[in-house]
């Protein structure tokens, strides 16, 4: 089995910092794309930021410029530093990892339990 375990959600005000993390754990011989969502009540779960193995990113518009994902390949890890946070960043923030279990193995898309992030105005 793989776990992905989010931390670092909590509570901040508006201009404000927080940093996510998510570790993955278990049966794991790789991982590729690694990626943050979000869902905010009464929305459809978005994609927020994604990171290939080798680094490269892309981000929704909405967060250009103020969030930076990043992933530490030996830890199996990945961060959301996220600055200059807004009311509209509030939303639980979903992990994900593509994850290969053996050398054989196709990858599969793993999911984190969530971590809510509330921004005050």
């Amino acid at each position: 089995q793989v776990q992905l375990v989010e931390s670092g959600g909590g509570l901040a005000q508006a201009g404000g910092s927080l940093r996510l993390s998510c570790a993955a754990s278990g049966s794991i011989f790789s991982i590729n794309d690694m990626a943050w969502y979000r869902q905010a009540p009464g929305k459809q779960r978005e994609l927020v930021a994604a990171i290939t193995r080798g680094g490269g990113t892309n981000y929704a518009d909405s967060v250009k410029g103020r969030f930076t994902i990043s992933r530490d390949n030996a830890k199996n890890t990945v961060y959301l530093q996220m600055n200059s946070l807004k009311p509209e960043d509030t939303a639980v923030y979903y992990c994900t990892a593509e994850v290969a279990r053996t050398y054989y193995s196709n990858s599969r898309q793993y999911w984190g339990q969530g971590t809510q992030v509330t921004v005050s105005s």
